[in-house]
């Protein structure tokens, strides 16, 4: 029996681990009283005997409990943005090259953030096949669903009194300073920040990310860039779509509930649109981080994915 601890389990990322973890009959949930769930040497007493924990903390709890735990041999899967560029982590998107085995060799894994596994999605693979530059000037539009805000934007979303301005669509990060900015950068090897426009609507889950490129930010054509994307995604997680197109239209929330990540390849050679669909709690946080306990735990990496 695998024994798992989630540190912050009260939380929207908690709850929906613990919830698809409860159904596993190879899993055995620690949990804490009441009185200890905010107790640092409690929490960390857990860690000492899971076999994989979870942390679904702010940043900086995050960094508390790592610091308390240095020599623990558990796997951690930390679901905050604290350790995504952090020395001695592995971070944890699958479908880079070479990324499973690290994964799979690796017990402090950083899961990637829902906007950045959009991104990184489209740009790592037309990095590393060199026709996009390092030093490109790109730009991203994401579309999410207010769950990815967590507790309290929920609550303001789903309130039947809600403010009308939560009615539409809003764009945030305004100062292009968005915390998945560093991922981004990193896991694509670039050597600037994207301009990067999140926005967030009314609606509970799923999420498009976009990046529209120009002829001159790509050194081949449409047919290049989905041929490069249909021998990197030939998997069950991340996959390649021809015609993703519902009657002229691309919804960002028909992946909601699963835990896959549509690519696709939009446009003609002189205006091309990249397009990632997934859903921001699915491929976009647990469905993640439970991928990547499957891959520690050398398990059958779809086990308890809703693909």
């Amino acid at each position: 029996m695998i024994k798992v601890f989630i540190d912050g389990s009260s939380g929207t990322t908690g709850l929906n681990i613990k919830s698809r973890l409860g159904t596993r009959s190879d899993i055995s949930l620690i949990t804490l009283d009441e009185n200890e769930r905010k107790d640092v040497s409690s929490r960390a007493d857990a860690i000492h005997r899971s076999d994989v924990s979870f942390l679904c903390l702010p940043d900086d709890a995050a960094r508390e409990i790592v610091s308390l735990v240095r020599d623990v041999p558990s796997v951690i899967i930390d679901t905050s943005t604290a350790h995504r560029v952090s020395p001695g982590w592995t971070y944890g998107f699958a479908e880079l090259k070479g990324r499973r085995a690290r994964i799979a060799s690796s017990n402090r894994i950083a899961n990637p953030g829902c906007h950045a596994s959009g991104f990184i999605a489209l740009v790592a693979p037309l990095v590393n096949a060199g026709v996009i530059k390092k030093d490109a000037s790109l730009s991203c539009f994401s579309l999410t669903g207010y769950s990815g805000g967590g507790k309290k934007m929920i609550a303001d979303y789903e309130d039947p009194l809600r403010a009308d301005a939560l009615k539409a669509p809003a764009m945030y990060a305004l100062a292009q300073k968005h915390k998945h900015l560093p991922e981004m950068v990193n896991e694509c090897r670039l050597e600037r920040a994207p301009v990067f426009c999140p926005i967030v609507s009314s609606y509970y889950a799923g999420m498009e990310v976009v990046v529209p490129l120009s002829a001159g930010d790509v050194s081949c054509g449409a047919e290049d860039i989905k041929a490069i994307y249909r021998s990197v995604y030939a998997d069950k997680v991340v996959k390649f779509a021809e015609r993703p197109e519902e009657n002229g239209f691309l919804s960002a929330g028909v992946f909601a509930g699963r835990d896959d990540m549509e690519i696709s390849v939009l446009g003609n050679d002189d205006r091309i649109t990249l397009v990632s669909r997934f859903d921001n709690l699915g491929k976009g946080a647990c469905g993640a981080a439970i991928q990547n306990m499957n891959i520690a735990l050398s398990l059958p990496e779809e086990t308890g994915l809703v693909l």
